[in-house]
């Protein structure tokens, strides 16, 4: 785990997010919790992150970090690099907080925040999202979310690479 941004505000410690999720949890507001690479914002990730944030009261974003986004999606990518991607995703209003990660999975980072519901996109089963055994133990919800169809980072690269040929 990297840094946390908050409100323009960076936090380095898991514990600090923790103490600023404590107040919500003491009046029983719910945690949700989701992750991506989020790596060109586009309308799918904001419907999504909006449908998310509907689910409960605070909205925790976990960001994977530059070196996760080449691992699980190559060497050219990130697009944008993560202090820009948790800059964009800060300033959306459904978005409470963003927690960048460097590991591939957000698992230890579930673990750590202990969200009352967990959601992914549409593409994801329940049962495959990471955490959702950690989740579920916890007593809290695992939801798979509406999944707009043809609007990725991926296939909105992959248009602009065909216009330049």
């Amino acid at each position: 785990m990297e840094i946390i941004q908050f409100n323009n505000m960076i936090i380095d410690k898991i514990e600090e997010l923790n103490e600023l999720l404590l107040p919500h949890r003491d009046n029983d507001n719910k945690i949700v919790f989701t992750n991506g690479c989020f790596d060109i914002l586009h309308a799918g990730h904001v419907k999504y992150l909006q449908q998310a944030k509907d689910l409960g009261d605070i909205l925790v974003v976990g960001l994977n970090s530059n070196d996760s986004v080449r691992r699980l999606k190559g060497s050219t990518r990130p697009i944008n690099d993560q202090a820009e991607r948790a800059t964009v995703l800060s300033a959306l209003s459904a978005v409470d907080y963003v927690v960048i990660f460097s590991e591939d999975t957000p698992y230890s980072l579930i673990k750590q925040i202990k969200p009352d519901i967990l959601v992914k996109g549409g593409d994801w089963q329940p049962e495959e999202i990471v955490g959702s055994d950690v989740v579920l133990k916890n007593g809290g919800e695992v939801k798979s979310l509406m999944f707009v169809e043809g609007s990725s980072s991926t296939s909105i690269i992959d248009r602009i690479l065909e216009r330049e040929c």
